[in-house]
This record gives structure tokens, sequence and C-alpha cells, in this order.
């Protein structure tokens, strides 16, 4: 077991060393505010405070992790070997920054909670992070400096142990709209047939009767394709459903249509499934348990996993929401239009909500690539980032969890392109 001393135990305190040393590294850990104690205590121990007790391992502190709420914090990013860090220390540190500090700044999203410039949508933007404004956004500097934490750690301590982590990828497809023309009803139908014929669309006007007449299968519905990929090379796909009601923000077709259940169920044999959240599910509450209840009716069991890619995440309050709830599994951290690690990390970690200074138990699930970015990024040099990401991730044994479209696979997208996509990322020869 690993002691930790700190003059003041404090819940940002005791969630910063959790993460890092036993949800990351597998080290069990106990903290301890009695001198005492970490002095007579004989095996693997560090401290943690404005100077050291003796010869120990010592990591200097900032104020962050003792202050309650939030305020604009003094942020110096500077260059750390290959890297960058924040919140430097003096010398006396064994290592240049507080490590804890830095990572409890991103991963709590605490720059989200002060005032900012938000998007079209509302959303806090990319261009507003520090992240972005310092030039490490396309790297998972958590996850770097628990490597390079960890060695410091066998080096003092030869007899610690860690738990094996294996460098992972994931993709999401995100699934608001099952079909194009299928089950769109009458009056949908023949608004949809005006409108391609206003705008010349002459294709889609044919291809809309052939779907009706089921002469064609509809160009949205490849998920067969799509399944037939995780059943030949065991690919890690994971499949979010929307349910909500229609309206002028998500428009969706009935959820109680039965091949759209078939669908669902039929996915849920073999991948993980949950569900994309509807525009109200975010800010209301009531909305949410709607959605939920729909789901779980469908699959019979209960909604384990989320997803909000288009709205603004609302942090803290949608997460508490998540919370209240009991859904344990949110995939919404991450830039919709930008490529990059929104807090700072590839892997999963717990949400620490700063209004209440608890940390919740909803397990936050980071992407770093939304296909929303293939229109901003040329092709080439969206595969050169992504080969770069991906091999930072796999020397840092991280998670490469990326987002993408049913839509993006069919044939009124780039589907070749978004395939070559899914299939690098995956390492599919």
């Amino acid at each position: 077991m690993l002691l930790i001393y700190t003059q003041k135990i404090t819940p940002r305190i005791t969630y910063a060393f959790k993460h890092l040393c036993t949800r990351v590294l597998g080290v069990e850990l106990k903290i301890t505010s009695k001198i005492e104690e970490f002095i007579a205590y004989e095996s693997m121990k560090f401290s943690y405070g404005k100077k050291r007790l003796g010869n120990e391992l010592f990591f200097q502190n900032v104020d962050l992790l003792l202050e309650q709420g939030f305020s604009d914090v003094e942020i110096k990013v500077q260059d750390w070997e290959e890297t960058k860090c924040f919140f430097p220390v003096s010398e006396n540190s064994d290592l240049p920054f507080d490590i804890f500090a830095a990572s409890f700044y991103l991963l709590s999203r605490y720059e989200e909670y002060l005032p900012h410039v938000k998007d079209d949508f509302g959303r806090f933007p990319a261009l507003e992070s520090l992240a972005f404004k310092k030039g490490f956004l396309n790297s998972p500097v958590i996850d770097i400096w628990i490597q390079k934490f960890k060695k410091l750690l066998v080096s003092r301590f030869p007899e610690i142990s860690f738990k094996k982590r294996e460098y992972k990828s994931t993709s999401v497809i995100s699934v608001s709209h099952v079909f194009n023309f299928q089950n769109k009803g009458f009056l949908r139908s023949v608004t949809g047939t005006l409108i391609d014929l206003g705008k010349l669309k002459f294709s889609r006007v044919s291809d809309r009767i052939k779907v009706q007449l089921r002469f064609k299968k509809d160009p949205y519905n490849v998920f067969d394709d799509l399944i037939s990929l995780v059943k030949k090379h065991k690919i890690n796909l994971n499949f979010m459903f929307q349910l909500s009601n229609f309206n002028a923000y998500d428009r969706n077709i009935n959820y109680n249509r039965l091949n759209y259940r078939e669908i669902i169920k039929y996915v849920a044999d073999y991948s993980i499934v949950g569900l994309r959240l509807g525009y109200f599910a975010i800010s209301n509450i009531e909305a949410l348990k709607v959605e939920k209840k729909r789901f779980e009716n469908i699959i019979h069991g209960p909604l384990q996993n989320v997803i909000n890619t288009k709205y603004n995440l609302m942090l803290p309050e949608h997460y508490g929401f998540l919370n209240e709830l009991e859904i344990p599994n949110d995939y919404s951290m991450g830039y919709p239009e930008t490529i990059g690690f929104r807090a700072g990390t590839s892997l999963p970690f717990l949400f620490y909500d700063i209004n209440l200074e608890i940390t919740t138990p909803l397990k936050v699930h980071p992407y770093v690539f939304h296909s929303q970015a293939t229109r901003i990024y040329e092709a080439n040099e969206l595969q050169e980032v992504v080969l770069k990401i991906m091999k930072d991730l796999k020397n840092v044994k991280g998670n490469m969890l990326t987002i993408f479209k049913n839509r993006d696979f069919s044939e009124y997208s780039n589907f070749k392109y978004h395939y070559s996509l899914l299939k690098q990322i995956h390492e599919i020869q």
C-alpha cells in the first residue's frame, strides 16, 4: 500500500490521488494528515505539501486542491521534456509541477465553470480551452504525465506493482436517424419528395420511392455491414440510438416503429448499445426519464450508456441528472468539430462536481475524434493526425475513442472515406 501525507485532506485531493494512483495505475493508497503515522510507516510513501518532511519522495503543491468553488486561476504553461505542463513548483519537488492539481483542473473541466464565449450551439468551444490556446489539445497530457509519474515511483520503490493496461480502440456509432426514407409517414414523405424535386434531386426521389416500395434497402440502414465488421474483426463498436419525440431539433422517426425497435435489439446482440440523447433530455430531467424508460423497455434491461455530441453539455447540471437517474457511463466528453482531448486524457474518469465538491459515480469516456471533423480537415491531413494520435496513445496505453454516425457509411455520404477511417482506427487490413 502507498501512504500519502498531506497537511489537509480535501475531496479534491482524494479525487486526484485516487484517479492517478488507483484508477489508472492500480496502486492501493491511504491518505493521512498525521505526521507521526507517516514517519513510522516503513513501506512506500510520499508527501504532498509546501515543503519536504525529510528524505521522502515529495511533490510540492499549489493551492487549487485546498480550495472550494472556482475562481480565475492564473496558469503558466511550460515545456517538460517532450510534453507540456502547468502549475510549476520549486526545484525542491520531485516533479517540476503539481501533477495532481493540473490533472484535477483538466478532468473536472474547471475552465468550463468560468465565464467564456459560447459557440452557436451554446457549447464550450475548443478555441476557449487552455489546451487549444497553449498547443497541447492533440496530446493526452495527463496520460503522459502518469507514465512519467509511474517511472518515478518505480525508481523509488522497485517493489511496486501496477495493474496491466493495454491500448484499446473503440468507435461509437451515433444514430439520430435509423432511416432516411423508411417509416417517415405520408406527410413527411410527400414534403420530402417535393423538396427534392424543387432542388432537382431526382436520384433521391427515385430512391425514396424504391425504399417505400421495398425494392431497395434504406440508405441509412447500414447496421448489417457494421455488425459484420464486429463479427469478422472483433472490433469494439458501440451504438447509441435516439428515442426522443419528434420536434424542431430532433427529427427522428417514432420510437414505437417495430422495425426501429428490431434494429436496436439486433445490434444489442453483438455490441454495447445506449441512448443518444434528444435536445430536451439534456436540460430537462423529466424528458431524460421518458427517453430512459423507452430504451429500457426495448432492450429489457437498464440503460448503461448515453451520448450527447451535438448540444451543450451543461456541466455540471446535466451530469447531475445522469447521476440522479443512475446512468453510469457518458460518452460526450469531446469537441465535435475539433480533434483533441477535451479533458486532457484518453482514459475514462469519474466526474467531479465542483459545485458540490464531490466525486460522482458517473464514468466519463472521453473521445478524441468525431466524424464531423472530416468537414474541416483535408483527407491526408486528417489521416496523419489520426495516425499520430494512435501512436501517442499506444505509447501511454491509452484509449482511442472515436465517434461516427450511421449515415457516414451510407451512399449519401462519402462512405468509402469513412470506412477507410474506421478501418485505419481499428487497424483492419
